[in-house]
């Protein structure tokens, strides 16, 4: 897929191969829409949508600061430049807080919604660590992003997977550290909205991996219960990025649930 730029600035990448609704991936913080190409390859024969979220990757930020209202227009630009009626929203960390709060406000454009390694009402431990974590990482060094990465992927996959591990570091690497700061920021000091949920009006799959210490997987249960029409599925043996890690269950679990397949998933 080439990639293009929309009237907004947003860098994206469509493959159209049907008149079907395409499904949207959106990536989390720090990262690009390149972390989705295992999710590209599997679903070569549907219409995929990937793109840089503001102030990530070869998309600009040209504010001060950045708010989910700011990435929640995005994507409507987005979508309506390409004449999108409808999706499958697929929303990763960050992205899965945009997706969640994109959807309570637009549940008319999305066909289903998928969010992966959600937080959801962090306790004090956990508010106090990710407050740590940000302050450590506005020293720029590459401990920080070791760590990070030690968080999202098994010692044994970085073992045996030493490109996968490069080619992540380097996306982390190359950020521009004011605008990933802006939206590090936004992400270390969300909090919870219960209204939120109930806004939101479309089939919804919460699901995040076993070993994910960020996004556990209690988190996801309690989201799931919040979202109606909504289910859980935890990632057997995966972290925080297990959409990499454990891409063959991921896929298979996002094919089905796609394709309404409910029985199997």
């Amino acid at each position: 897929m080439s990639n293009k730029f929309d009237s907004f600035g947003s860098s994206y990448s469509f493959n159209k191969v049907n008149e079907k609704n395409p499904i949207v991936f959106i990536h989390g913080v720090g990262l690009t829409k390149e972390i989705w190409q295992t999710q590209i390859n599997f679903f070569k024969d549907y219409n995929t949508l990937t793109y840089d979220l503001l102030g990530h990757g070869k998309t600009p930020l040209k504010k001060n600061k950045v708010g989910f209202e700011d990435f929640s227009k995005q994507l409507n630009k987005l979508i309506n430049e390409l004449n999108l009626k409808k999706i499958h929203l697929i929303g990763f960390s960050l992205g899965a807080l945009i997706a969640r709060n994109f959807a309570s406000e637009n549940s008319d454009k999305l066909d289903s919604l998928v969010l992966l390694g959600s937080i959801y009402k962090r306790n004090k431990d956990q508010i106090r660590v990710v407050k740590n974590r940000f302050e450590t990482s506005k020293a720029n060094k590459p401990a920080s992003k070791q760590a990070a990465l030690r968080r999202w992927f098994s010692e044994d996959f970085i073992k045996k997977n030493p490109d996968v591990y490069k080619k992540i570091y380097s996306i982390l690497e190359k950020n521009n550290r004011k605008d990933f700061l802006k939206s590090y920021e936004l992400f270390v000091n969300y909090i919870d909205d219960d209204r939120v949920f109930k806004k939101i009006n479309v089939r919804t799959l919460v699901s995040t991996g076993e070993n994910d210490a960020g996004s556990t997987p209690e988190m996801s249960k309690n989201l799931s219960k919040m979202i109606p029409n909504s289910k859980f599925v935890e990632i057997k043996g995966g972290k925080h990025l297990c959409s990499i890690e454990c891409s063959n269950d991921v896929n298979i679990l996002l094919k089905k649930f796609i394709e309404k397949d409910n029985d199997q998933t």
